[in-house]
């Protein structure tokens, strides 16, 4: 089935003119008309103008054109703005919101032929780990769908596990990128802070958020940073800095790698399956002839609050905005607080309304020292640890969740167990480093595990290129959920 193909594999039968881009995005629509009212990795699908696009696609290649995406069908999660196409941000406060504009990152992936399929469900404005929380629907993992695809990219993790997208932009703020993938079996990428433009990204945490791809292969997710990374003076915090040829840099070999191993990341309660698989992927780095060594970490355990303190100090600003007066439904109660009162109490879900308050109490007058100031303080201490760690190593390998993906409604009620899903790659987010997570085994009720691979700024492509080697020595990427 052309469904099957991995993003490089459908991007090479094209460029020799087995298939077309229309027959590759008719099957992918076949496909999501099958299955998605199963998995609802999908908020909207915009057929018709995916098979236009295809359509066109063909007729550059038939003139002789090429493009590095040209006829790949890709899904778009529903935080970045796409001009002519609803964007809500998984919230009811968006519902109808149609943006003048298309983000930076979906522009070069259009630009470069691809084809958008539609755009993905989310946790309410990124802000989740189990895609619960959209005010939607509840997308269901492929490999088992009675079990969460993780967040808040859940629906585009499910899209590219689910074979219903050739791959897909995330977007990662705490993990949420990795966390879905590793829930999902496939592979994503949260890259180094400022290495892709924020531009068209409706902001959760803005020192934070990154978009992130998610492809079924190594090679698919390099295929789509050699399109969207760079500068973008849009943003202003992207960094002017030469992009490497990411594809390039998948050679395979890793022999003299160094590889650190935190002990403080194999966590008192973790899934002993977990604990198991990614041991045995440390193994297979040795045998590639990469060298072991056990590193710490030693304020990874501060991670977490200091995540949920200045995430949410951050989102309280960034979502001030949402009020019904320029944009989405206005709940009209005749005078101004009322209605404000009104559009908001109804508009945003709890999750949204709970980080919404923590993050104005840590803002507060009084309170603002003692917890967003002393939070900074400790975050600039959990970067300093991989500072010091990427002296002594290359690239970092660890799990990417403690546990594999857990039933829907499981943890709902239990805020902190939820956030708990995150705490193994929250510490990347909050050092603004690369990382990966690449499938590495399944537990005993045949569930995806993640293996987590984090590198120093702007270290993509040995990041990539350890993921790569290790794909090349295994077969877990190859795995597929029987829908």
């Amino acid at each position: 089935m052309l469904t099957d193909l991995t993003l490089a594999e459908a991007h090479a039968r094209l460029r020799a003119g087995e298939i077309t881009a229309v027959e590759l995005t008719q099957a992918h629509l076949d496909r999501i008309a099958a299955l998605d009212p199963q998995v609802c990795a999908y908020l909207i699908v915009t057929g018709e103008q995916a098979l236009e696009a295809a359509a066109q696609a063909d007729r550059r290649r038939q003139q002789g054109e090429d493009a590095p995406l040209l006829g790949i069908p890709l899904a778009i999660k529903d935080v970045l703005v796409t001009q002519g196409v609803p964007t809500t941000c998984g919230s009811r406060i968006l519902e109808g919101f149609i943006p003048p504009y298309t983000g930076t990152a979906v522009q070069r992936l259009f630009d470069a032929g691809a084809i958008m399929l539609g755009k993905t469900n989310t946790d309410e404005f990124a802000m989740g780990s189990s895609t619960e929380n959209s005010g939607y629907c509840t997308t269901h993992n492929p490999w088992d769908l009675d079990r969460v695809p993780g967040g808040s990219s859940g629906g585009s993790a499910a899209a590219v596990a689910g074979h219903m997208a050739l791959g897909a932009l995330g977007t990662d703020t705490g993990g949420s990128v990795r966390q879905p993938a590793a829930f999902c079996g496939v592979s994503a990428l949260k890259p180094s802070y400022g290495r892709i433009s924020r531009y068209g990204l409706i902001a959760f945490a803005s020192s934070l958020d990154q978009i992130g791809v998610f492809g079924r292969s190594v090679e698919d997710m390099a295929l789509l940073m050699n399109v969207i990374a760079g500068h973008d003076p849009q943003d202003s915090t992207s960094i002017d800095a030469p992009v490497p040829d990411y594809v390039a840099a998948l050679t395979g070999d890793i022999r003299g790698l160094r590889v650190g191993v935190p002990r403080e990341y194999f966590v008192e309660g973790m899934q002993p399956e977990v604990e198991h698989a990614v041991r045995a992927a440390i193994e297979q780095f040795t045998a590639l002839g990469a060298e072991i060594q056990e590193i710490s970490l030693p304020h990874t355990s501060y991670g977490l609050p200091v995540y949920y303190l200045i995430s949410a100090a951050e989102a309280s600003s960034n979502l001030a905005r949402f009020d019904g007066v320029r944009y989405g439904p206005r709940e009209s109660q005749g005078a101004m607080w009322p209605t404000y009162k009104a559009t908001r109490g109804h508009g945003f879900g709890a999750e949204v309304k709970r980080r919404i308050m923590l993050g104005t109490y840590a803002l507060s007058a009084g309170y603002y020292d003692a917890y967003y100031l002393k939070a900074q303080k400790v975050r600039t201490l959990v970067k300093q640890d991989f500072d010091r760690a990427f002296e002594s190593v290359d690239v970092i390998l660890s799990p990417t969740t403690p546990t594999t993906a857990f039933r829907i409604g499981e943890k709902v009620d239990d805020p902190l167990q939820m956030y708990l899903s995150d705490v193994l790659t929250l510490p990347a987010s909050l050092s603004g480093i690369a990382g990966v997570s690449v499938p590495c085994g399944f537990d005993a009720d045949g569930m995806p595990i993640g293996l987590q691979i984090t590198g120093a700024a702007f270290g993509e492509p040995t990041v990539l290129r350890a993921a790569h080697a290790y794909q090349q020595a295994t077969d877990w990427h190859r795995q597929s959920p029987a829908l």
